[in-house]
């Protein structure tokens, strides 16, 4: 069985002029909801074997708040380029190119690919995934290789705990 947790990155910033959008910072609330919503997983779901990041400025800087409050070592933190997109198709092959000794990953992405993905590949219908949202899925595979539908086992938005 492989067990997959999806996080959209947590709200970003558009206050700076002249940055590119893959440099937007985290605003605050976006911080605190990071904090928040990891502090409350690391308590209530084992830590997943991997961390994967989009290189986005926003999806690093979530999943390194992830990283902290679940123990995980920064080093082992694995960011692709290619998961800055807003296809499923780059997440989709990124987690199925996962190597089989993990049972377990959290991949830190953006908004449309997320959606499409677990509406694809989840038991559940979501409208939409707001920033900072976890959706968990598990599928009865041994190989990452060969994921199709799977069961969504966990839905946590930051609002829920507020």
């Amino acid at each position: 069985m492989k067990t997959l947790y999806i996080v959209r990155h947590a709200k970003s910033s558009w206050e700076y002029d002249g940055i590119e959008d893959i440099d937007r910072p985290l605003k605050e609330r976006g911080i605190k909801d990071a904090y928040l919503l990891s502090d409350y997983l690391s308590e209530i779901i084992t830590k997943p074997d991997v961390f994967v990041s989009s290189s986005a400025n926003r999806a690093l800087h979530t999943a390194i708040i992830f990283c902290e409050n679940f123990g995980y070592p920064l080093s082992n933190l694995k960011i692709k380029k290619q998961l800055y997109s807003f296809s499923d198709g780059y997440l989709v092959k990124t987690i199925k190119a996962l190597d089989d000794s993990f049972d377990s990953a959290i991949i830190f992405s953006h908004d449309h690919g997320i959606n499409t993905f677990v509406n694809k590949y989840g038991s559940k219908p979501i409208a939409h995934v707001p920033t900072c949202g976890v959706i968990g899925i598990q599928f009865e595979n041994k190989h990452w290789k060969s994921i199709k539908k799977g069961n969504t086992t966990l839905i946590e938005f930051p609002k829920n705990h507020k």
